[in-house]
């Protein structure tokens, strides 16, 4: 299975598919491209050191965001990919493209969905407001892209316990190594091995 994987920030969740695709927790799979929406991404360095081919396609250099959606289109269409790793990805994906690869994308937020998703939550925004509810429990959700916002398929889910004296940083990084760097891997490996089927919008796994 080829995979895209797009970011645009440090790359940690990109790391996690590399090092898996390098353990073996990921098989059947190799990352044909990583594409960023921001050219300052590090995570094009790492892309770059694991000798995977890495592309910046920014909105900056398009007149209007249309030009910008068709040039992304394009750009993953080329590699001609199986499946689409959204790891960090802050750019709202084109409708068209979540047509054209139905069920064929995939996205890791960082709490268990239904709960602190949707318009306004993402990255650390997720995490102060699960500490300002006083909320016991978090984690991550790995999902399939719809046209909604964090609304898609729930493929895995993983629970990370809320500690007392959390900072939205420190339970920023507990999400993403006890949840998103383990569920992202194995989402991945189920797919590439035929394991996972969407009926009537819900995700069975085999």
């Amino acid at each position: 299975m080829k995979i895209a994987v797009c970011v645009s920030g440090g790359g940690t969740n990109l790391q996690a598919i590399m090092d898996a695709i390098d353990n073996g927790t990921i098989t059947n799979t190799e990352i044909a491209v990583v594409v960023a929406n921001n050219q300052n991404a590090y995570a094009l360095e790492r892309a770059k050191q694991h000798g995977i081919e890495a592309i910046c396609v920014s909105p900056k250099s398009y007149k209007t965001r249309e030009q910008f959606n068709e040039a992304l289109l394009a750009t993953i269409d080329s590699y001609e990919v199986d499946l689409i790793v959204l790891a960090g990805f802050l750019v709202v994906i084109p409708e068209k493209m979540i047509q054209k690869y139905r069920n064929r994308i995939i996205n890791i937020h960082p709490s268990l969905i239904p709960s602190f998703c949707g318009t306004g939550y993402y990255g650390l925004k997720v995490h102060e407001g699960v500490l300002a509810r006083g909320v016991k429990v978090t984690g991550a959700t790995c999902h399939f892209v719809d046209e909604g916002t964090d609304t898609g398929p729930i493929i895995l889910q993983k629970a990370v316990e809320v500690q007392q004296d959390d900072t939205p940083q420190t339970l920023q990084r507990r999400v993403m190594e006890e949840a998103e760097w383990q569920i992202m891997p194995k989402a991945i490996d189920l797919i590439a091995n035929n394991r996972v089927t969407v009926e009537n919008g819900l995700v069975k796994v085999k």
